[in-house]
């Protein structure tokens, strides 16, 4: 009799909210054929079926059944041998936002892998000089001061910020969001989440721009056909009735968001695709090489693809990071709606508007002036020295007015810091210019509608390089901080004798401008980190 009451009233539930949407579309646009949602709910929230996944529902989900890709930091790199450093612009920022909620949530530190920390650094803003147009949209910025976890080590820093778009130069967007609604997205910060966040975001859209929403769980279906982001009580309604239930056909959801996407496919229009979810795709196509060649040859076609993640317990943070990257879009973590607000309101622009495509780091040390180097992060952008000039190479994307920073960790030939010997057998040919510079920075990138890339160079000169640490630009200091933090997370060894305390006052020293309170908030999780319990479990 309890079973036949609960089914009952599910039936009566999804009937009523058949109805419901029945008699809005009646309302709205004249009788018609049940909507996209009613055969979506028709496919995989049947009241039988709801009630089967509810029993069937696995428990508790641990922590260790997180996937982080399994990586290890670079290396030192002895510049007689290597002395080119190439690599792709990352402006993610999931690894901060998953630390964040490591040690805020559960007091203990998160997995090694779990930690990239080229996006612990990219998670602020950092004050570089500002690009003149969009027809030359970075200029470089380069500093070079004191390493503060090394003596005798220097930090070279480099940053771009890309070209800030105005309001009249902004295209429209289309915009498919996909959202995994399958059973693993029950918990509040996971769907009611992603709802509450897709609210932010639309707030940020104006008339010329379409969405439209496709959702999948043990089948996909389409619940918003492309609509004017003016009609904001209709998309909302549609998010609203949304609810989750079954084992999570991924696959299948990438594929019939695309085919929307391509349906309704403009020149004139941004083309993208933001896909919310934990990454636990465990139905059709799953391995995360299948996921992201299919990706990467929509890619080809115009319409990109931005990861939100969330949730915790089975996040797959390699299948989130691999689309992501092969998608030509960014890739988040959205762990509170104040992160939501950062990532869909404040930097909306960034994450939907690019400014350039594919951009690229080559960096040519000089043996005469540098002994060795060590690429701080990046482990996952790394590219062969032959990528650089090749234009078919893909690379990370630059949204508008978005920062992209990398940190160099560098030993002269006169210091007494370095770690690998010299050479007894090779003598060091003196090159054009070469007691006066550090290195060479070359930038690759393409103009939104180019297939040719074009070429940014800068030479670091020795002058210019700051005699102390107290001495650099405010923001350098940040950085370092930042990035001494990262690394200790990231357990490599290179920031062990540089405290918690060290990173603190560093932080605290240099926080400068703080409009949200994210510098305020880093602070606060260096010292939470420096008490946690313990380290979550590495996979």
């Amino acid at each position: 009799m309890r079973h036949f009451t609960t089914t009952a009233i599910a039936t009566l539930t999804v009937l009523s909210l058949v109805a419901c949407e029945n008699s809005y579309r009646t309302t709205e646009q004249g009788p018609s054929l049940p909507s996209p949602t009613v055969m979506a709910e028709a496919a995989y929230a049947s009241p039988l079926k709801m009630q089967r996944d509810r029993l069937m529902m696995p428990p508790a989900f641990e922590q260790d059944t997180e996937q982080y890709e399994e990586t290890d930091p670079n290396p030192v790199r002895l510049t007689a041998l290597e002395p080119v450093s190439t690599f792709s612009s990352d402006v993610d920022t999931t690894s901060y936002a998953v630390m964040r909620r490591y040690i805020r949530q559960n007091n203990i530190l998160p997995p090694s892998d779990a930690v990239r920390v080229e996006e612990f650094v990219n998670y602020f803003d950092y004050d570089y000089a500002e690009p003149a147009s969009a027809d030359q949209p970075f200029t470089p910025t380069v500093w070079v001061t004191s390493a503060p976890w090394r003596d005798g080590a220097k930090l070279m820093h480099i940053g771009v910020k890309g070209y800030d778009l105005a309001p009249d130069e902004e295209q429209a967007a289309n915009i498919v969001l996909l959202l995994d609604v399958s059973s693993s997205m029950g918990a509040a910060n996971k769907l009611p989440l992603v709802k509450k966040s897709v609210n932010l975001m639309l707030d940020q859209m104006n008339e010329n721009d379409t969405i439209s929403i496709v959702v999948y769980a043990g089948a996909a279906g389409v619940v918003l056909e492309p609509t004017p982001a003016s009609r904001k009580t209709k998309i909302r309604r549609a998010l609203e009735n949304l609810s989750a239930g079954g084992s999570t056909a991924g696959g299948e959801g990438l594929a019939l968001a695309y085919d929307l996407a391509e349906e309704n496919f403009s020149e004139d229009k941004i083309n993208r695709i933001v896909l919310a979810t934990d990454g636990d795709f465990n139905v059709g196509t799953v391995d995360a090489d299948s996921l992201e060649d299919y990706v990467a040859r929509k890619r080809d076609k115009g319409i990109y693809l931005t990861v939100l993640g969330f949730g915790e317990g089975n996040y797959n943070d390699v299948i989130a990071q691999r689309l992501a990257q092969n998608g030509n879009g960014s890739a988040a973590y959205i762990d509170t709606l104040e992160e939501a607000r950062k990532v869909l309101v404040r930097e909306f622009r960034s994450t939907v508007f690019p400014i350039a495509r594919d951009l690229k780091f080559q960096v040519e040390f000089n043996p005469a002036t540098v002994a060795e180097y060590r690429l701080i992060g990046y482990e996952t952008r790394l590219l062969n020295t032959e990528d650089f000039n090749n234009d078919a190479v893909d690379a990370g994307d630059i949204g508008a007015g978005h920062t992209v920073t990398a940190l160099y960790e560098i030993v002269t030939v006169e210091s007494d810091a370095r770690l690998i010997d010299p050479l007894r057998y090779q003598t060091q040919n003196d090159t054009q210019g070469s007691v006066d510079e550090f290195a060479f920075v070359k930038l690759r990138y393409k103009l939104p509608e180019s297939e040719k890339s074009d070429l940014l160079t800068v030479p670091v000169l020795v002058k210019d390089q700051y005699d102390t640490l107290q001495s650099a630009p405010r923001d350098a200091r940040y950085a370092a901080a930042v990035a001494a933090y990262g690394q200790k997370l990231q357990r490599a060894g290179h920031t062990d004798y540089f405290d918690w305390d060290e990173i603190i006052s560093l932080a605290q020293d240099s926080r400068g401008n703080d409009p949200y309170g994210q510098r305020a908030e880093f602070v606060q999780l260096v010292r939470a980190a420096k008490t946690a319990s313990g380290d979550a479990k590495q996979k």
